[in-house]
C-alpha cells in the first residue's frame, strides 16, 4: 500500500498515530520507548519539527506536531530514524512499522486540547499508571520539555466588557 500524498503540509500542526508492525509491543521495554524519545527529541532538536505533545505505548505512538519539512519527511525521519538506531544499537532484524500513519490537521485551539488530553490520558486508560504524570514516556511527565503551542491554537481570552461612561 502506498503513502498517500498529502500535498505541502509544512507549518500546520498535527495530530499523528503510528503503530508497530501487526501491534506487536516492541516499544513495550524502557530501552526502546526511551530510543524513540531520544529519536523524537533529536530530530526536534535538528529543527526538523516543533514536537508539542506526544506519548510512546508498547505498540504505537501519538504526537502534537508541526513539521518545518512536509509532514512525510517528519514521519519518515522518525520511523526511520527509530528502525535504523534499533537496528544497529540492539540488533532488531524484524520489521517494526506498520506502513503509513494516520494525520489529523490541527484547526483550533478545542481540537488540539482534546488531542493534548488524549496523549495525556493514554497511558492512563491502557492502566500503564494511574496519573498521567507518572508515565514516563510522554510530554505529561515532568522530565521532559515541549515546543509552545502555536500562536492560532492557544484559547482565546475574552476581553473583559467596555465599562459604560
Amino acid at each position: 500500500m502506498s503513502i498517500p500524498y498529502r500535498g505541502w503540509t509544512g507549518h500546520d500542526t498535527y495530530f499523528i498515530t503510528a503503530s508497530t508492525a501487526d501491534k506487536k509491543p516492541v516499544l513495550q521495554s524502557g530501552r526502546m520507548a526511551g530510543l524513540l524519545v531520544d529519536v523524537l527529541c533529536h530530530y526536534r532538536a535538528d529543527h526538523k519539527y516543533l514536537l508539542h505533545e506526544f506519548v510512546v505505548m508498547p505498540s504505537h505512538f501519538h504526537l502534537l506536531l508541526t513539521p518545518e519539512v512536509t509532514l512525510e519527511r517528519a514521519l519518515q525521519l522518525i520511523k526511520g530514524g527509530f528502525s535504523f538506531r534499533a537496528r544497529k544499537e540492539f540488533g532488531i532484524q524484524s520489521q517494526i512499522w506498520q506502513t503509513s500513519f494516520y494525520d489529523h490537521r490541527v484547526r483550533d485551539a478545542g481540537e488540539y486540547e482534546r488531542a493534548r488530553n488524549y496523549i495525556y490520558q493514554n497511558p492512563v486508560k491502557a492502566g500503564l499508571v494511574k496519573l498521567a504524570e507518572e508515565y514516563p514516556y510522554s510530554s505529561a511527565s515532568p522530565h521532559w520539555e515541549s515546543n509552545e503551542v502555536p500562536q492560532r491554537l492557544k484559547p482565546v481570552t475574552s476581553l473583559p466588557a467596555k465599562s459604560q461612561g
